[in-house]
């Protein structure tokens, strides 16, 4: 075998294994101990939205003044957000304070080419299904306005006295 063809095939297999990996993104979500329950819902929301794409989530809860001296606070709140998402994600390190802010990192259960690939589906689905429902509507417009066509009756033309205001004296 030719040394020149061995190299060459050797990076084209190089070249396909980088083609198909996927780089593992951490994304960070941050939360503060006195949290609302509407803005706890929509950063939930967010943690979600990157276990769903196969991302790692790292939450930090950053403590201030006195928040300080309370970390189990902290440390209930991320155990509530793991146990939220539990069927989404795992967690992957557990809660520890690192000076004012304690972190905790979730891993997705699905690989993120699964995830992607899933993405991708439930799009063309709902894009199918969209473009479905457009089709359905511009029938049935069509077929009302051929309705309609059918039962308007011909309309006489107008002279110009008929224009006119009735009221107002030519």
């Amino acid at each position: 075998m030719d040394f020149g063809k061995f190299k060459y095939e050797a990076a084209q297999k190089a070249r396909e294994s980088r083609r198909n990996q996927t780089n593992t993104v951490i994304k960070e979500m941050k939360l503060r101990p006195k949290i609302d329950q509407h803005d706890y819902d929509t950063k939930k929301g967010h943690v979600v939205r990157f276990l769903k794409a196969g991302d790692k989530v790292k939450i930090t809860i950053m403590f201030r003044g006195r928040e300080q001296h309370r970390p189990e606070l902290g440390f209930r709140l991320l155990q509530k957000l793991a146990a939220d998402v539990e069927d989404l994600g795992f967690i992957e390190s557990n809660a520890r304070q690192d000076g004012r802010n304690m972190t905790m990192v979730l891993g997705p259960h699905k690989k993120k080419s699964e995830a992607q690939a899933e993405v991708k589906a439930e799009k063309a689905e709902t894009t199918a299904a969209r473009e479905a429902e457009r089709v359905a509507e511009a029938e049935a417009e069509k077929a009302h306005r051929e309705e309609h066509q059918k039962n308007a009756t011909a309309k006489k033309p107008r002279r110009r006295s008929e224009n006119l205001d009735p009221d107002m004296e030519a």
